[in-house]
């Protein structure tokens, strides 16, 4: 079978087109979005955002801070997909251990942290330009 067929037979969201295949590709993402609710971290930071994102446009004074307080709240949560994905893609390889499948979780993980630090540092910064200055 030619290369293409057999890529073609394997996924058959290569063969659609426009709005079909926009229509699937939703329904990808939102199925996405329920397997990470069964994450105990990403859970605990869509619970956040619920709260920092509406914040976000009473804190920030202009629509560059709002999107930038915003912006580092939802990050958070595509980092953590990201990270969640991988882990489940090493997992799926096999339980064993092995220094390149620690080696990516931790790259992961280490993604996460520094999504979550950039967050802190913009509302620090934000929180003392509106309250301490």
């Amino acid at each position: 079978m030619p290369p293409l067929q057999a890529e073609a037979a394997v996924n058959p969201q290569k063969n659609r087109k426009g709005m079909s295949r926009v229509f699937h590709a939703a329904g990808y993402s939102l199925a996405g979005l329920r397997a990470g609710w069964h994450e105990t971290a990403f859970r605990q930071e869509a619970i956040a955002s619920v709260i920092l994102v509406p914040a976000a446009f009473w804190l920030g004074r202009t629509w560059i801070e709002t999107v930038l307080l915003a912006g580092t709240v939802i990050l958070i949560m595509i980092v953590e997909l990201l990270n969640t994905g991988i882990e489940t893609a090493i997992d799926r390889i096999g339980p064993e251990w092995h220094k390149l499948s620690k080696r990516a979780k931790d790259m992961g993980s280490a993604a996460v942290l520094l999504s979550l630090l950039l967050c802190a540092g913009t509302w620090a910064m934000a929180l003392y330009q509106r309250f301490a200055a």
